[in-house]
């Protein structure tokens, strides 16, 4: 059983992938993936005026930063307008859907005196059972014969039971008197068709599941596993809007969040699996489960994103980390590394990954790598560069010259070094500091000369001591 799960994500590409978008593409990845089934892609793109190419290939994009793989290719809604339209007839020779050949004046009509009169507006087609010798020459629609008795029961994995009275929901369209299928209907097909088992999506689509319900039942085909699931609000706990800052995907990409960072704050991000805050995305995959998903509303807090990113960036393996910075140049439309940088960068990443909490800001302790000679000390480094700082320059650089260029060894050659002129080393610190990287504040001197290795520091040393 655990082999047939199927969960899909089905966008609408009328946009870039929203963060909200993202989480709910996550959450069937991390279900699917977790129990050896297949998660799929849908693209809804019935609303054709409002569907572009460009917004379908900004979800793909946002999907494949985030690492959520699909099976199989995207399907797109629109492609199979004829098998939703085959349904609806289907429906129609059984008797479970009608045509109705009410105009929207009529509509507006009924609903007009009903609210005159205190009923409920809820249009009532005098179409529903007419005699076909009856009908007119004239459009129609083709409408869902909705039960008008008892309670729909939605099952939710998340929301609990949830009962809606039958006589609140109307007779649904099915076809549009231009014989086009509506949205409510290309959902229900395509997730059967799709074999999906479990559809987990934004709450906001729960009144949807009511009348959705209809279909399957009217078809006989079973019903899937709901996991209704709450929407992300703001810190200030109202609705996610720009307000708030990034929306899209692509905004944090840029911004230099690792994408395991994201992955594993967007799980968080209204689930969780007892204390656990860091984890693997192993861990996830065998952890997540539609009852740890909480109720109520889950806040963005970009504090929480920024240290759980900062965790996965100590935490990721050099050569990983270094392609996703490559990666992160790319979409930020940075120059790309040579090849001379690429690799003492890589070299310095043990002593950088430790305390940066996204990439732009571990790009910039790594400044002293980026540095060309001269280096050129930034104002606040320029003032540790004064006669005295720079004859103790010149005079420490012979005293590397045939050291061994280990951790050890120039800890050992700086603190004699320091001993005999009687200089706390501190003292030493902003100049070396101010040659190496040219500022006051940067990774540790030896680290820095590591990394760079004797020549390279040397160098250095000399520029600025006849600076």
């Amino acid at each position: 059983m655990t082999s047939a799960v199927v969960t899909r994500f089905a966008p609408s590409p009328t946009g870039y992938l929203h963060i909200g978008g993202a989480r709910t593409a996550l959450f069937n990845w991390l279900y699917a993936r977790g129990r050896g089934g297949k998660f799929l892609l849908r693209i809804e793109d019935t609303d054709r005026e409002r569907s572009t190419p460009e917004a379908t290939a900004a979800i793909l994009k946002g999907l494949d930063w985030l690492g959520l793989d699909h099976d199989g290719e995207p399907i797109s809604q629109h492609a199979r307008a004829d098998r939703h339209r085959e349904v609806a007839l289907e429906l129609l020779d059984a008797g479970k859907a009608y045509k109705c050949f009410s105009t929207q004046e009529e509509i507006q009509a009924f609903r007009d005196a009903a609210k005159e009169e205190g009923r409920s507006t809820l249009f009532q087609s005098p179409w529903r059972d007419a005699d076909p010798s009856t009908y007119p020459d004239a459009p129609y629609v083709v409408r869902l014969k909705t039960a008008t008795e008892g309670t729909t029961v939605i099952e939710d994995e998340v929301q609990g039971t949830v009962k809606i009275r039958n006589d609140q929901l109307d007779d649904m369209i099915l076809l549009r008197s231009d014989g086009s299928p509506v949205y409510m209907l290309a959902v229900v097909v395509d997730d059967y068709d799709m074999g999906v088992t479990h559809v987990i999506r934004g709450d906001d689509h729960l009144n949807n599941a009511a009348r959705q319900m209809g279909i399957y039942t009217a078809m006989g085909w079973p019903l899937p596993v709901y996991a209704h699931i709450p929407l992300i609000h703001g810190p200030d706990g109202k609705k996610l809007s720009k307000r708030h800052g990034a929306l899209g995907v692509e905004e944090y990409q840029a911004m230099g969040y690792p994408a395991a960072g994201m992955r594993n704050y967007l799980a968080r991000l209204g689930w969780s699996h007892g204390d656990d805050e860091f984890f693997s995305d192993e861990q996830a995959k065998e952890w997540f489960d539609l009852k740890g998903i909480g109720k109520s509303p889950a806040r963005l807090d970009f504090k929480k994103l920024e240290n759980l990113c900062g965790q996965h960036i100590a935490a990721t393996d050099d050569a990983a980390l270094l392609a996703e910075i490559e990666a992160f140049f790319s979409a930020t439309n940075q120059p790309a590394l040579t090849p001379e940088k690429k690799e003492l960068f890589k070299n310095a990443l043990f002593c950088l990954k430790d305390r940066a909490k996204t990439f732009p800001e571990l790009i910039d302790k790594a400044a002293f790598v980026f540095a060309d000679r001269p280096i050129a000390p930034d104002e606040k480094a320029a003032k540790n560069l004064d006669t005295v700082s720079r004859g103790i320059l010149s005079e420490l650089t012979p005293h590397l010259q045939n050291a061994s260029w280990t951790r050890e060894a120039l800890e050992e050659v700086l603190n004699q070094f320091a001993e005999a002129r009687e200089l706390k080393f501190g003292k030493m610190a902003g100049p070396l500091r101010a040659a190496l990287a040219g500022r006051s504040v940067s990774p540790s001197v030896f680290d820095m000369m590591i990394v760079l290795g004797r020549e390279e520091t040397l160098a250095r040393f000399n520029d600025a001591a006849n600076g």
